[in-house]
């Protein structure tokens, strides 16, 4: 028999409903035997509008398959000497609009009185008492485990002392409509790297959603972050010249920033279980997540469901391509070759489909070892060793 709770004590509390809380909340739900179990979902946004687009490739259909706002099965990869089609089979590349899953997570659990949402600023998270806690606008709320998703002050600062890589993924895009027909719904821009690389790897997608459609977003791997009237320029520019593009509506913005480090974020600290970014779950080359916060959710549900510590440690497969990620990252940070000769050699030498099965961790040593022949030994073999050896 489940002992009683107390008022403000909950058998498992997720502390930030971005993408890795809503993705924990809905593997939990799928399970029959915890639908008992009395959650707290508490953030400070009320998460009431589209402010991310989360892109992946996978086989056949997924988890999420009912809100995947659109498919492509074709992908294009432009840089200054060549446009490379992309044949990704037996992928499909998959776009899901943050609206929707938070609407698909409240819509699962309206009914469900064990769990609760609450919209409040989150000050302290920690332990005491063998149990995890949350102070969120000065309430303290207990449970056996929170799963936190956000990087505190003190998280920040330990990142920043750290002797590690630290370039940022930063980004903004534009929803636009154009009156006449200019897109190929069914074909994506991957990256466009004929834009201007003096700040560092830089590339814009082209999502199309319809012929007069799409989301065009400006990326940038560096270690700067731009003045936001910036990207609006650059973005204008992009259109103009690669699109003839001047009369458009801009329906919809989105800007992230999105750590690129080797630094070891701290994945548990007693009964507190990081996850997301704050719990080290971001690609550090790419900046991919959304298909690793999946695998890992639905880990920690596995482990719940056998009434193990849901605590994740990093298998000797995952230790292989961090040393992979690190390398990439030494390379970038010393400009020893730059983001856009690196991916323009991959998928001019290799298939598009084994590079995202790479970039998904998924690759076998010897389709590894074909991948990194594609980029100069004498470049990446050094910082492979200094990796491995540091």
């Amino acid at each position: 028999m489940q002992p009683t709770l107390e008022e403000n004590e909950y058998d498992y509390i997720i502390a930030g409903t971005g993408c890795a809380g809503i993705s924990l909340l809905l593997q939990l739900m799928q399970e029959p035997t915890m639908r008992n179990k009395k959650i707290l979902l508490i953030d400070a946004d009320s998460k009431a509008t589209n402010d991310h687009t989360w892109c992946f490739w996978e086989e056949n259909g997924g988890f999420f398959e009912n809100i995947v706002h659109h498919r492509w099965k074709r992908l294009t990869f432009h840089c200054d000497t060549a446009s490379i089609p992309l044949a990704i089979e037996p992928y499909t590349y998959k776009m899901i609009r943050s609206i929707d899953l938070y609407n698909y997570a409240k819509n699962m659990t309206f009914k469900r009185t064990k769990v609760s949402w609450i919209k409040a600023t989150i000050s302290a998270v920690g332990n005491e008492n063998d149990l995890a806690f949350v102070i969120a606008d000065g309430v303290k709320y207990s449970a056996q485990y929170v799963f936190n998703s956000i990087l505190f002050d003190d998280d920040k600062k330990a990142l920043e002392q750290d002797n590690c890589y630290k370039l940022l993924q930063h980004f903004k895009g534009w929803v636009i409509e154009t009156t006449n027909p200019v897109f190929n719904p069914d074909e994506a821009t991957f990256m466009d790297f004929r834009v201007g690389q003096e700040l560092g790897a830089t590339f814009v997608y082209v999502l199309p959603t319809s012929a007069t459609k799409a989301l065009v977003e400006y990326t940038f791997f560096n270690e700067r972050l731009l003045d936001k009237e910036a990207y609006d320029d650059l973005l204008k520019d992009y259109l103009k010249q690669y699109w003839n593009l001047t009369d458009y509506n801009i329906t919809e913005t989105e800007y992230g920033v999105i750590p690129m480090t080797n630094h070891r974020f701290k994945s548990h600290d007693g009964n507190l279980i990081n996850i997301g970014t704050a719990g080290g779950w971001t690609k550090p080359s790419s900046g991919f997540t959304f298909q690793f916060i999946q695998k890992r959710t639905r880990e920690i549900v596995n482990k719940l469901l056998e009434n193990e510590s849901p605590v994740l440690k990093k298998s000797l497969l995952e230790r292989k391509f961090d040393l992979y990620d690190a390398t990439l990252l030494n390379v970038l940070v010393s400009k020893k070759m730059s983001g856009r000769d690196v991916f323009n050699d991959l998928f001019s030498k290799q298939k598009a489909s084994t590079i995202l099965r790479f970039l998904d961790n998924e690759t076998t040593l010897g389709e590894d070892l074909k991948i990194l022949s594609s980029v100069p030994t004498n470049i990446f073999l050094p910082a492979a060793l200094k990796e491995l050896f540091s």
